[in-house]
């Protein structure tokens, strides 16, 4: 399986970002985890991609494009696309 090169930045509290990590672990994606809770740079990301809201799970792809709050429909159909 090719790297994607995917970044989630989320939260642990987080339920959607939870379900976001075991879909991709489920998939044996790999995937880089930044937790915005302790990680002030990320949250700052977070913000700048979503128009300075706190929007969590936010998914940025190599390809440059990003789901935010993706179901698992729409994660998974991404992850096939790539």
């Amino acid at each position: 399986m090719k790297d994607l090169d995917i970044t989630v930045y989320g939260a642990l509290w987080c339920p959607d970002c939870r379900r976001a990590k075991q879909l991709l672990d489920r998939q044996q994606t790999p995937y880089k985890w930044v937790d915005v809770s302790q990680d002030t740079e990320g949250m700052q990301r977070v913000e700048q991609l979503n128009d300075g809201k706190q929007i969590i799970p936010t998914i940025v792809f190599g390809d440059g494009s990003i789901l935010v709050e993706p179901t698992n429909a729409e994660l998974a159909a991404k992850l096939r696309e790539e």
